[in-house]
């Protein structure tokens, strides 16, 4: 989604699958929470990562790759 900020929302539509995400995230020693109704719309749920000047590349590359694995094992848990 489109942010000029810090924060950067990640569109998962579905709130379970977010917060499957957030757990599978978690247990990857990464913190990135789900926001889901009624904080946002029905079918608006979404991550929120905070990005901050202190985070390095390496630690951008490993939240990528912990949001691919969850996100591989999460969609195939609720598929």
């Amino acid at each position: 989604m489109d942010s000029h900020t810090a924060i950067q929302p990640l569109m998962v539509g579905d709130a379970g699958v977010a917060l499957a995400l957030s757990a599978a995230l978690r247990r990857r020693g990464v913190l990135v929470t789900a926001i889901r109704p009624p904080t946002v719309p029905q079918g608006a749920a979404r991550l929120r990562i905070t990005f901050s000047a202190r985070h390095t590349a390496a630690q951008i590359d490993r939240l990528l790759a912990a949001l691919t694995e969850s996100y591989r094992e999460c969609t195939h848990v609720h598929a």
